[in-house]
């Protein structure tokens, strides 16, 4: 980036979406990103409860344990998709961030842009007081110990991204007992609220959600932040919904 640049990454702020429907609006965001109709953007939301399963479809399916009926009945969604990585779960109080970027203006690789990702989640556990690091080799996402506190799932086409990450704020941990977690066995699950020093408080979600958002907008090379609230959205995701229909 050029000295003195500057670069916007807008956020919508989302709150609750149902998975399919943010599916929906990342594919149409995406094609108006590489024909050049919007920007650089992030969407922020949670996701009611729901299992998501990567692209290495054998391998993730062999990672959920137990019946998808069994899943439906404790009221899961479950949705298959073309991100990377295995079989994760996400649920209220957990932060997702889908950005929807063009890496070669950022000057970014893939490597480097996933670096990007884990580094956000670390930097904000930092800010509440929790030590996170990136995975060892063969693991993704980030890690307190050997307890699991983010995950990253991405989709790069032609040097534009989609998907993200999902950052355990204080999801209802109970749901990653029926998966195993990213496909990496023998390790555990955890959230902020459980990690941080006990008598700390924690500020709203939404609070948490931004700084995220402006973490992230730091770590990749944007100059300022521009949020929108989900009333401002609407007629995208409307339009979204109706090219899906």
């Amino acid at each position: 980036m050029s000295g003195g640049a500057r670069r916007v990454l807008e956020a919508w702020r989302l709150g609750m979406v149902k998975y399919g429907d943010a599916l929906q609006l990342q594919e149409r965001l995406v094609a108006d990103r590489k024909a050049g109709r919007v920007g650089d953007l992030v969407l922020s939301l949670q996701h009611p409860p729901t299992y998501t399963l990567g692209k290495r479809r054998e391998k993730a399916e062999r990672n959920l344990l137990a019946p998808e009926a069994e899943l439906r009945a404790l009221g899961a969604e479950i949705h298959r998709t073309e991100r990377g990585g295995d079989v994760t779960f996400h649920g209220p109080r957990q932060a997702v961030l889908y950005p929807i970027l063009s890496l070669r203006p950022l000057g970014l690789g893939a490597r480097r842009y996933v670096e990007g990702l884990e580094s956000t989640m670390i930097q904000i556990a930092a800010l509440h007081g929790v030590t996170a690091r990136p995975g060892d080799p063969g693991e993704t996402g980030v890690w307190v110990g050997d307890r699991k506190i983010g995950a990253i799932g991405v989709r790069i086409s032609s040097g534009f991204t989609w998907h993200g990450l999902a950052f355990n704020i204080d999801p209802d941990l109970g749901y990653f007992e029926h998966i195993v977690p990213c496909g990496i066995a023998g390790k555990g699950v955890t959230s902020l609220r459980r990690e941080v020093r006990d008598g700390v408080e924690l500020p709203g979600d939404e609070v948490i959600h931004d700084q995220l958002v402006r973490c992230l907008g730091r770590t990749l090379g944007f100059t300022d932040v521009e949020f929108r609230d989900d009333s401002e959205c609407g007629d995208m995701i409307a339009a979204a919904a109706a090219t899906q229909s």
